[in-house]
């Protein structure tokens, strides 16, 4: 190059055109990119105040990220608390049900509700997590969200446990005792004996004294000697009767015996005697308790088990028109069955079985019903007055004032309305607590999303002052770029133009 000479005019315009091909170089540059700074080079003062922006915009964008998904672990824990509520209000629906209801059965059907309830209440808790956070699980689910690059602007939520129902500090509620029911069981038995009670003028009637008749002894007093037939015969405590008593003070006398019953027809004199147990009428001056006057065979009862085909007024403890009824601890009635003359024990057992956890069963080889329930429960007449109204025991003694109960193992946690309404009571405790926390849960929310909004506005605002710093006006160095391209031309003809006058010297030649 050194060997070659260029006119001053050549190389002035040579130049020119290399320094507009530089400077359409930048401006091409520009328009590609984008950017009037693309290196400290073009400008170290904005490249590197632009980069300090960007750097924060690019750390508060990656924290955009962690807010959106702390945003929807709140909403997790937000959507099972208000689950929850539901299945909390409808465990008070069901207790407030119970109210409704004096019944142990339908009580204990409601107890086992709502004992499932808050098991559900338990799994929805468990279930309410996101990506491993769950802030209604309890310890070490606690959630910190960070909002600026060093983290001193921040919000910790803690998380509550609502996965134990029965902890103190969540919700309260504990499972409710669904009750253990109980067994009973009662004997039937009973025989009876027909005594005619003639006088001197024929058959006597109610008001007749006994000194009248031909069968009974007019010197000695009665007695009833209880188990006659077998072991030691035992004197019915209060059974005396004097001759000069009345036929009906004979069988007040018998009805006043748990267990037996008598029956007089004045039409022919009869005096039926019904006992469930054996019976002998005695004269309390004899030599023997076996001795039973001149009444003979007819003054003794031999009483047996009853099988299911019996009558119930085969037993001294039974009568037609008296009504049966079914209770349980809250003294509600089940049901009622009214014995007629051909009600028999199949038809009690039946009436048993009707009414939901009550089960009754009969041994015929023993005479002895059983009766399991899931309550308490009380089976008895309803007959006026505490005698003859009653179920034989397991040894066949009668029970008192014409009841046997049963008592379950365990009551239900809603036997009684005491028990319930310290339920609901804890209830509307946990709905309350539960509307707290779900404002509570509310009110973080509304942080972290209004954080979220505005760090996604400072991040726009960051690259918007990036961009003032650093980005190119397309439409300025679209001017730029025609300009120079017209001047290259102008520099090309300008050259053509200084060369040509470098050639006119040939024309010497």
């Amino acid at each position: 190059m050194a060997d070659i000479t260029l006119s001053a005019a050549v190389r002035q315009n040579l130049l020119t055109l290399q320094s507009t091909a530089d400077l359409m170089s930048g401006v091409q540059n520009k328009l590609a990119t984008g950017l009037k700074v693309n290196s400290a080079l073009d400008n170290p003062n904005s490249f590197f105040t632009a980069s300090g922006l960007n750097a924060r915009a690019s750390d508060l964008s990656n924290l955009l990220d962690d807010m959106g998904q702390s945003v929807n672990t709140i909403k997790a824990a937000d959507d099972g608390i208000q689950s929850i509520t539901k299945l909390v209000e409808s465990a008070k629906a069901k207790a407030n049900q119970a109210l409704q209801t004096q019944s142990q059965y339908e009580r204990k059907q409601f107890a086992k509700q709502y004992n499932e309830l808050l098991s559900q209440v338990e799994d929805v808790a468990k279930d309410s997590s996101y990506k491993g956070k769950n802030l209604l699980a309890g310890t070490g689910n606690d959630l910190r969200t960070i909002f600026n690059e060093d983290a001193t602007s921040r919000l910790d939520i803690s998380a509550i446990d609502y996965t134990d129902t029965s902890l103190s500090n969540g919700l309260n509620l504990s499972d409710i005792v669904e009750g253990q029911g109980g067994a009973t069981a009662f004997n039937l038995s009973g025989g009876k004996t027909t005594i005619t009670l003639t006088g001197a003028d024929g058959s006597l009637n109610s008001s007749s004294t006994l000194s009248e008749s031909t069968a009974i002894s007019t010197t000695t007093t009665l007695q009833f000697i209880d188990n006659a037939a077998s072991g030691t015969p035992t004197v019915i405590a209060g059974s005396q009767v004097t001759a000069g008593a009345t036929v009906q003070d004979l069988v007040n006398s018998f009805n006043a015996v748990e267990g037996v019953r008598a029956e007089f027809d004045e039409s022919n004199g009869q005096l039926t005697i019904y006992s469930n147990e054996d019976l002998l009428i005695n004269d309390t001056a004899a030599a023997s308790v076996s001795v039973a006057l001149t009444i003979g065979a007819a003054g003794s009862v031999n009483a047996s088990a009853l099988t299911s085909a019996s009558t119930l007024t085969d037993s001294g403890s039974f009568k037609a028109g008296d009504v049966i009824a079914l209770t349980d601890g809250n003294n509600y009635e089940l049901g009622s069955l009214e014995i007629e003359a051909d009600t028999t024990v199949d038809d009690l057992v039946n009436f048993i079985n009707d009414f939901n956890g009550v089960t009754g069963a009969f041994n015929n080889s023993t005479g002895r019903v059983s009766i399991t329930s899931e309550t308490d429960l009380t089976i008895g007449s309803k007959r006026d007055g505490a005698n003859n109204t009653d179920f034989a025991s397991e040894d066949y003694a009668a029970t008192t004032n014409g009841q046997l109960s049963l008592s379950a193992l365990t009551d239900s946690g809603f036997a009684t309305d005491s028990d319930i309404n310290r339920v609901v009571t804890r209830l509307n405790n946990a709905l309350g607590n539960l509307r707290t926390q779900a404002s509570e849960f509310g009110t973080n929310l509304s942080i972290v999303e209004n954080r979220q909004d505005y760090t996604r506005a400072l991040v726009n605002t960051l690259q918007e002052g990036a961009g003032k710093l650093t980005l190119a006006d397309t439409n300025e160095e679209g001017a730029n770029l025609l300009a120079l391209q017209t001047r290259q031309q102008l520099a090309s003809t300008s050259l053509s133009f200084a060369s040509q006058a470098d050639q006119t010297v040939l024309s010497l030649f």
